[in-house]
């Protein structure tokens, strides 16, 4: 049974990664595309809908995590998830003045190759066992380039935001009302904008440390 349990295991999650693979493929083809062919300004016009559904099918790693169906630890999991469905709901959709600036492609762009590289490195070694040396390493390093840029293009966009969502008052939540309750959305933003102070960086040491020990373990098998 519990052979049984290990296989079906390995099914779904082979299955997860190859499908948000594909959605992800298409987010990078359409940037790419809407790039050459009219400029920034479209890109984001251009990978709406796919960005939205893999992005948002990263939820499911948390839930992985919980129930313990992959090892990463939910700690270093969730800030990361966060911040991108923040990025792509509560700033991108919620705030289209933000859609046309050049920062959502740096931002898609640094996503999306990421996102392929991992989800098929993942996606190999739950259908396979292992996966090439080469897509090992692209793994383990292709951030050292692609985090910074997501990082300063998350910031970037959010900044760019809060003017929008100052005038226009979205998500917030005014007194009196029968909750007793007040939000104001500009000052989550601007807190959240801080957290990246200490967080990006933070996240950094630690895939350092992931790819430190993920190539010198490659090295000795």
């Amino acid at each position: 049974m519990a052979g049984v349990g290990s296989a079906v295991r390995r099914l779904y999650l082979s299955v997860y990664n190859w499908v948000v693979f594909v959605g992800w493929a298409q987010v990078l083809y359409y940037a790419v595309t809407a790039l050459l062919a009219g400029g920034h300004e479209g890109v984001y016009a251009a990978v709406e809908r796919p960005l939205q559904l893999a992005q948002t099918a990263a939820v499911m790693e948390i839930l992985h995590g919980l129930v313990g169906l992959v090892r990463s630890p939910v700690t270093a999991t969730l800030p990361q998830i966060g911040s991108r469905l923040f990025l792509t709901w509560g700033i991108l959709w919620s705030f289209p003045e933000t859609q046309s600036h050049i920062l959502v492609t740096s931002l898609v762009i640094s996503w999306s190759i990421t996102e392929i590289i991992r989800y098929s490195f993942f996606g190999l070694k739950e259908m396979l066992g292992f996966a090439p040396s080469w897509l090992l390493w692209l793994r383990y390093s292709t951030f050292l380039i692609l985090y910074p840029i997501g990082i300063l293009s998350e910031v970037g966009l959010s900044y760019i935001a809060l003017p929008y969502m100052k005038v226009s008052e979205k998500y917030f939540v005014k007194m009196p009302n029968k909750w007793n309750f007040s939000f104001d959305y500009f000052y989550t933003c601007v807190i959240a904008i801080g957290v990246y102070v200490p967080g990006g960086p933070h996240m950094f040491t630690y895939m350092l440390a992931q790819r430190k020990k993920a190539l010198s373990k490659a090295k000795t098998a």
